[in-house]
Parts: structure tokens; C-alpha cells; sequence
């Protein structure tokens, strides 16, 4: 994929949730909601300072995250759907 956010934009994948509770009931699609959990797909090179300093983004490539649930705007690269939203939308890593 030749995609690259700019400033402090991330590129994530959604990751799908288990399509049953722990119960064992089967959730259906119209019932489900979109997950909160992705894979940074592609990091922009930062935010800058009003100096003009570049602050690092605090994630990477290949980092799982939470983020809200309202957060980024939805795209669709090469066929594949996936969301930009700001370093500062994502919650936090999972280790």
C-alpha cells in the first residue's frame, strides 16, 4: 500500500471482535458494533511544536490500540477499509 499519513495522522485496521459472548450465543451481524481495537497500519512523521520542533509519534507500525468509538474518518485503500485518526484519538496500546 503506497500510503503515508502526514503530521500526527495514523493509518488502522479494525480488528473484528468474536462473533459469539462467552456464553456461546451467536451475534448477529445488524447487532453488532464496530470495533474499538485495531492495527496501526502506517504512522505520519509527527506533530511539530510551534518552534517548528518535531515531536515523535508515540506509536508504530504494527502496534495494537484502543481507540474511541467515533474516532477517525473511515477510507477505503485498495479495496480494504480502514481509518485516519490522530495520535491523540488512540486510548492506548495493548501490550
Amino acid at each position: 500500500m503506497a500510503f503515508k499519513p502526514l503530521h500526527d495522522r495514523v493509518l488502522v485496521r479494525r480488528i473484528e471482535s468474536d462473533e459469539k459472548t462467552k456464553g456461546g450465543l451467536i451475534i448477529p451481524d445488524t447487532a453488532k458494533e464496530k470495533p474499538a481495537e485495531g492495527e496501526i497500519i502506517s504512522v505520519g512523521e509527527g506533530a511539530r511544536k510551534d518552534s517548528g520542533e518535531l515531536i515523535a509519534p508515540s506509536v508504530k507500525a504494527g502496534d495494537r490500540v484502543l481507540f474511541g468509538k467515533w474516532s477517525g474518518t473511515e477510507v477505503t485503500l485498495d479495496g480494504e477499509e480502514l481509518l485516519i485518526m490522530k495520535e491523540s484519538d488512540i486510548l492506548g496500546v495493548i501490550d
